[in-house]
């Protein structure tokens, strides 16, 4: 689920569409990363370019440069990017956007583990007739190197809500 707080917008949320946030756990050379991506289905009024140029005005006026690198948002406390996590679901935040999903256990114990995600924000669309969700589809778009080039990187901490 994704909702848009009713505060003042600078993106045109209606060219956004329906935003869709993939999590999965992979296995790297320094051991098991809990991966995010997240991406528009590319739905928007203004169709799938219109989306992308819209995606690329939120990443930009939350902060995050596109092809640039990685961003560690534990270096920049004040960007308006969070992940909060609670058994069973988490929470994506990127400016007033927040959409709520349900990772698979193995991406709950890798956050955990290391207390953060790595984030792929990307403003290429999904593939057109790919299901969200799909393994192959998934692999295929973040080995595309200009999907991941047109994309934001962001390492981002876990919080957790205290007891």
């Amino acid at each position: 689920m994704t909702s848009i707080s009713p505060e003042t917008q600078s993106v045109p949320t209606d060219d956004l569409g329906s935003l869709v946030v993939q999590s999965w756990r992979g296995t790297t050379p320094q051991g098991d990363v809990p991966y995010l991506l997240a991406c528009s289905l590319g739905d928007g009024a203004g169709g799938p370019e219109a989306t992308s140029k819209a995606v690329e005005q939120l990443l930009a006026s939350a902060g995050l440069p596109l092809g640039e690198g990685l961003v560690h948002a534990t270096q920049r406390p004040s960007m308006p990017v969070s992940l909060l996590v609670v058994p069973g679901s988490a929470v994506l935040t990127v400016q007033h956007l927040k959409s709520q999903f349900v990772p698979p256990e193995s991406w709950l114990e890798a956050v955990s583990e290391l207390g953060f995600a790595y984030l792929i924000f990307a403003t290429r669309p999904w593939p057109a007739g790919a299901e969200p969700g799909d393994a192959q589809a998934l692999a295929a778009f973040t080995s595309d190197e200009e999907a991941m080039a047109s994309s934001a990187h962001v390492v981002l901490p876990a919080r957790s809500l205290r007891s």
